[in-house]
């Protein structure tokens, strides 16, 4: 019977948490070197020199190399490197000249190549949402961040002479590159493909600090940028539960065990009926005694010492079980996870989660003589999981 309410309150206990399961949950990286990604993506961009009127240069190629991390299946950031030519109209202004040094008397098209340094914040708006689904085939997300805009400061760039009245184009050699502090937001779909790839689409606005130099009086330079590719996860997408939980397979072993006791002393029982009936009349009684403490653990999330649902069942029955046998004393037993949080910390949290257990089965009207507390702090690895150490043992 105390084997049946064992398993019983394992069983209660799984359904329990697979139930919970299916709502709505926080989700983390296991590990730091999960989740990291590269993607490769190419396009179109245009851009407005501040000159044109509102009207942005004809569309021109670009390509882009990122490497990120999704810390949390809303919250990641990236690194991106691109290269790309900028088409760009400009107006008649003071001081223009085309690149052989004339002045420009109408509107005249140039082009530049530019290289650019991105930092991004994203945040996965499905997520966010609808909560974490590995399944989802798309996911939308928002990004921004601040970057640099690295390019020569213009085509025929002139210096003029000290009397103000002449120019002279400088030297090829002598124009240099700089580096322009620029801004930018912007979209990004991801259709989710298996485990390691995704195809991305992404729409970014950007503004920069000009780099068109003399053939722009405009400060600021506009961009749009519209391109496609694919992103490769390295190790694969996951994530876990923020939550603390029972690891389901130790659960299983947890009940087959008990099932395993429970079918030898059956086995043991009808032996010794067998025996009892063939014996001679001086018969002895044998009696096999199955030492069953309960349902032995109790388990908390990270940084608590609150009971949950599953936590209480538990109690209840090991409260039963205790009250019909007043004779035996159970210790509980308080651990922490050493992996998080200092020493004392750890040695405080595992009492508060071993005095909690103690009350809720006097509370349940177990005799408190029956009953032992002590907490051992944080501990190593008691069963293969850090997770698993956030638990009151009650043996």
């Amino acid at each position: 019977m105390k084997s049946k309410l064992v398993i019983l309150s394992l069983v209660l206990a799984g359904a329990a948490m697979t139930a919970n399961g299916q709502t709505k949950e926080k989700y983390v990286a296991e590990k730091a070197s999960d989740n990291i990604f590269v993607s490769v993506t190419g396009g179109i961009s245009m851009v407005n020199s501040g000159k044109s009127e509102g009207k942005f240069g004809s569309p021109a190629p670009h390509i882009t190399v990122s490497v990120g991390k999704w810390f949390t299946p809303v919250w990641g950031v990236r690194g991106q490197g691109g290269l790309w030519r900028a088409n760009f109209d400009a107006n008649n202004a003071s001081g223009t000249f085309d690149q052989d040094g004339y002045p420009v008397s109408n509107e005249a098209s140039y082009h530049k190549n530019v290289g650019q340094l991105r930092l991004d914040a994203m945040y996965n708006i499905s997520n966010a949402i609808w909560g974490y689904n590995p399944d989802r085939l798309f996911n939308l997300s928002v990004f921004a961040g601040p970057g640099l805009t690295i390019a020569k400061t213009a085509n025929g760039m002139v210096s003029y002479s000290e009397d103000g009245a002449s120019w002279q184009r400088v030297p090829s050699d002598k124009i240099k590159g700089h580096a322009f502090v620029n801004g930018s937001v912007g979209l990004q779909g991801k259709f989710n493909i298996n485990k390691y790839w995704d195809i991305d689409v992404e729409a970014r606005g950007e503004l920069a600090s000009s780099y068109l130099g003399h053939l722009s009086t405009a400060k600021t330079v506009g961009g749009l940028y519209f391109g496609a590719g694919a992103t490769y996860t390295f190790g694969g997408k996951k994530f876990v539960p923020y939550v603390s939980k029972v690891d389901v397979d130790a659960l299983n072993e947890e009940i087959n065990k008990y099932r395993r006791e429970l079918e030898q002393a059956q086995t043991d029982l009808a032996a010794a009926k067998n025996a009892a009936a063939t014996a001679q009349p001086e018969v002895k009684e044998v009696v096999k005694e199955v030492q069953v403490a309960g349902p032995r653990a109790i388990f908390f999330k990270i940084g608590s010492a609150r009971l949950d649902d599953y936590g209480k069942v538990n109690i209840q029955l090991a409260a039963k079980i205790l009250k019909a046998n007043p004779d035996k004393k159970y210790k509980v037993a308080g651990y922490a996870d050493k992996a998080t949080g200092s020493a004392s910390w750890n040695q405080k949290l595992s009492e508060k989660r071993a005095q909690v257990v103690y009350d809720a089965l006097v509370a349940e009207g177990v005799d408190k003589d029956q009953l032992e507390l002590v907490g051992f702090g944080g501990t190593e690895n008691m069963f293969g999981k850090n997770m698993l150490n956030r638990v009151v043992i009650l043996e």
